[in-house]
């Protein structure tokens, strides 16, 4: 898929515009893939769609495997007679995500809708309903635990009664009969969400444009994936984690960053061929074409923390699996469309499972003209079986990182690139660099497409608050932007 020199654009879907508190599968999303067809893009990448748990991020997930209802389309429930025609939409802000809004009544509106459905939907509905529920493996575990968690009134799992917390078989079945309605309802949720993707992501390969999703290398403590399967992480008696997953000091984080995710069981997990994780890519490459892996260097070596450290700086590195896991998941499911997010600290061994696979890593231009980077990132040390980026989720805007720049930095830079950054147009600067890259894929953040600045950024690691809110208007597109980018792309060879 990423043999042929390309272009898309980052955007996650809770970014896009519409009449609701958060953006969502609906029209706006066909109109964002409307625009990225006639810009001549090839590519969509998103975050990962999983249900956010903590601080709304969507790398901290309730589930590794489900997806975020807060992006299903309330209209399209209303066309299938789940919802009252037609919808009032109340005054929401449409520059950011106000979670507690969204939280409040959204959640409200899509249980009126499960409610509606599971009373009074014709056989035909309720026949694909009952098939989704019978095939997909994770559902039922996931489906409890979120009734649980309402039940006790959102508190991490471990916080609850301990025969919940830790149940025994016959608990389990008590629980889901006992809870068979919520049960049902959030079942309902994620095979909304299903159908409303796969039909979103058919018609973006309609359009001749493929779908790159994102797979965080960690999940969640707080997840249906520990509660309901707790020997594969390395967990004390009481469930608690031994040690919790971050990164050392690194360019975002004097002292690291401690993200407090549990470790893998890995001994365990290789017990029965790493089959979790063959569901795990399984579920991702039914719902993207591609899958980029974050933090993929944790396959080869993960940094181990002690529980209960308040900073990532006390940490051991301690061996994956490696090759073993990746030999077992492609001789399940084949060749893997796999991007490696190879950032940070990288080792030789890093490259070399990366390679062993054939997987395109990544560079980040902001890294390569950063003084406190190496020059790596820099476009002559770039590949073709790579991807470009001006900047990720977790970097500034172009334009805010162009504005923190001295004037020598820029000087340099424009030096490079025989440009003129001084200009004013330094965001122009690096996605011409992108675009230029001899690398097959170049990826562009709609921010920079856009010339935004600091005010649109949509993460700042190591901050707990105010993160992932940013959304984008329609007003905000130039009218002559899409036929100005696709002259772009195909002057360096990018169109779809």
């Amino acid at each position: 898929m990423l043999n042929k020199r390309g272009c898309g654009i980052l955007l996650h879907p809770t970014s896009l515009p519409g009449p609701d508190a958060i953006g969502t599968l609906g029209a706006d999303a066909r109109r964002f893939i409307d625009l990225l067809g006639t810009m001549g893009m090839t590519y969509w990448q998103v975050l990962p769609l999983t249900p956010p748990a903590c601080g709304n991020s969507p790398y901290s997930a309730f589930t590794a495997f489900g997806g975020n209802p807060l992006l299903i389309d309330l209209e399209q429930l209303a066309e299938e007679g789940d919802l009252p025609a037609p919808l009032c939409h109340p005054a929401y802000p449409k520059d950011r995500v106000d979670f507690g809004l969204v939280y409040q009544i959204k959640h409200e509106l899509l249980y009126q809708a499960g409610m509606q459905f599971l009373q009074h939907a014709p056989p035909q509905r309720k026949s694909c309903f009952d098939e989704f529920c019978a095939t997909v493996p994770w559902l039922h575990d996931f489906a409890l635990f979120m009734a649980l968690k309402r039940r006790f009134n959102g508190v991490s799992w471990h916080l609850w009664s301990q025969e919940v917390a830790c149940p025994a078989p016959e608990t389990l079945q008590s629980l889901s009969q006992e809870l068979e309605q919520e049960v049902a309802l959030q079942k309902y949720l994620q095979w909304q969400f299903t159908r409303q993707w796969n039909q979103l992501r058919s018609y973006a390969n309609q359009q001749g444009i493929a779908v790159i999703g994102d797979l965080p290398i960690f999940v969640a403590y707080d997840s249906a994936d520990v509660w309901s399967r707790r020997e594969l992480f390395l967990l004390d008696r009481l469930g608690k984690p031994t040690v919790v997953a971050g990164v050392p000091p690194d360019y975002f984080s004097a002292t690291g960053q401690l993200w407090g995710n549990p470790h893998y069981n890995w001994d365990l997990m290789a017990q029965d061929g790493y089959s979790w994780w063959i569901e795990r890519f399984r579920s991702m490459f039914n719902f993207f074409d591609l899958v980029r892996i974050d933090h993929f260097r944790g396959f080869e070596a993960s940094w181990q923390i002690p529980a209960g450290e308040k900073t990532a700086q006390q940490g051991v590195w301690v061996k994956g699996p490696g090759e073993k896991l990746f030999d077992a998941v492609q001789a399940a499911l084949g060749k893997l469309p796999i991007i490696a997010e190879d950032l940070g600290v990288i080792t030789p061994e890093v490259l070399a499972l990366r390679d062993r696979y054939d997987f395109p890593g990544m560079k980040i231009l902001q890294f390569g003209f950063d003084a406190e980077q190496d020059d790596r990132d820099l476009p002559h040390n770039h590949v073709k079986n790579g991807v470009v980026y001006t900047g990720t989720h977790d970097n500034d805007t172009t334009k805010g990182w162009c504005r923190t720049r001295s004037a020598a930095e820029l000087r340099e830079m424009e030096a490079y690139l025989g440009s003129s950054s001084s200009g004013g147009d330094c965001a122009g600067d690096l996605i011409r660099a992108a675009l230029m890259s001899v690398a097959d894929t170049a990826i562009l953040p709609l921010q920079d497409i856009l010339k935004l600045g600091s005010e649109a950024r949509m993460n700042i690691p190591g901050t707990p608050f105010d993160n992932w809110e940013w959304r984008f208007s329609w007003d905000q597109l130039p009218d002559d932007l899409a036929a100005e980018l696709h002259v772009q792309l195909r002057r360096y060879g990018r169109t779809g």
